[in-house]
């Protein structure tokens, strides 16, 4: 596309924000002349589209009120958002619009999208896998970065790209401080990725790491300069991506190896527990081995006793005492009656 009728399309695109929009305004948004936009704006008239002047101190250009615009004009980022918005807010439950509803507005929405860029959205739309919803400020990858890295795993290719790496715990998943990387340093990595996982506000990419010879997890917000490789590889038989992500963040290191004996089946266990907290064994006489990886003790006393099932911490000694502890905080006020003074 032309740069002038890129730029006549940006000014539909702010006259389409609502109310009246100065000459200076849109001159310095579109990096133009005023005249130029005055220009633009008899472009937009010839097409039929009714742009009203505005006269005065405050005037300016606006759409004339009630107009309804024919398609849709949306850029790569926009496009993504609005399509991975509504497929997301249906996986997850948060949307309140009926499955239909969504379904149709996707459907919509595709229909006035570019083939290049919808062959590109709907790799990502079918390499991804919904977990838990964002539980706080979310983490976005480039656009780039997730549309190639999302070719290359629907097409089984190999990917290059340079990662940033983090530090241990600033996650804060669930408690636990997910690192970016589970077993890995910064710099340049290649990869067979098997699949792409949205979990509570970040993007990961899992697969095979080839710089380590093993498998590993990536944060998607923290690599760039992804570029898919020649050749293609065949993904192994095994867990599904988003069981690889939530178990490769419950196994991080982390400062504390905590080991927990739960009475009750596996599958009772797993509902009370995240896979991105714990990793749940199976029973050996009524009672689970359950596995957790913590920068931090305190979070977990609370966490054991609303499991509502009998436990015995193995180890560490630190965890028994802090159970004690919060155990007689209970008890205080389970026989406190009134409110201190």
């Amino acid at each position: 596309m032309s740069r002038p009728v890129s730029r006549v399309l940006t000014l539909l695109e702010l006259l389409q924000t609502g109310g009246v929009r100065t000459v200076a305004d849109l001159a310095g948004r579109l990096g133009v002349a005023e005249r130029t936009v005055r220009r633009y704006v008899d472009h937009l008239v010839d097409l039929d589209i009714p742009v009203e002047s505005v006269r005065g101190r405050h005037g300016g250009y606006r759409l004339a009120p009630g107009h309804r615009m024919p398609p849709l004009m949306l850029t790569d980022d926009e496009a993504l958002a609005v399509l991975l918005g509504l497929v997301a807010g249906r996986r997850t439950g948060l949307t309140a619009a009926a499955g239909t509803a969504g379904e149709t507005a996707s459907a919509k929405v595709r229909r006035v999208l570019p083939e290049r860029l919808r062959r590109r959205l709907d790799a990502v739309l079918q390499s991804v896998a919904f977990t838990a919803p964002p539980t706080g400020s979310a983490a976005v990858p480039e656009t780039g970065v997730l549309l190639t890295v999302a070719d290359a795993v629907r097409g089984h290719r190999p990917v290059s790209f340079r990662y940033g790496g983090g530090r241990r715990g600033e996650d804060g998943a669930s408690g636990t401080g997910a690192s970016g990387a589970t077993g890995a340093a910064g710099g340049e990595r290649t990869m067979y990725p098997y699949g792409l996982v949205a979990h509570a506000g970040r993007w990961y990419v899992t697969g095979r790491d080839l710089s380590a010879g093993a498998d590993r997890t990536f944060r998607l917000d923290r690599v760039a300069g992804a570029r898919i490789l020649p050749g293609t590889f065949e993904p192994p038989d095994g867990p599904d991506p988003a069981e690889r992500v939530l178990t490769s963040l419950a196994t991080a290191p982390y400062r504390h190896a905590v080991t927990v004996w739960v009475r009750g089946t596996a599958e009772e266990v797993r509902t009370r527990l995240p896979g991105s907290v714990a990793v749940v064994a199976a029973e050996e006489e009524s009672w689970s081995r359950v596995e957790i990886r913590a920068e931090r003790l305190d979070w977990l006393p609370g966490v054991l006793a609303s499991l509502d099932l009998p436990f015995a911490v193995e180890r560490p000694d630190e965890l028994r005492e802090l159970v004690a502890e919060f155990a007689n905080r209970l008890a205080d006020s389970a026989r406190r009656t009134t409110r201190d003074r």
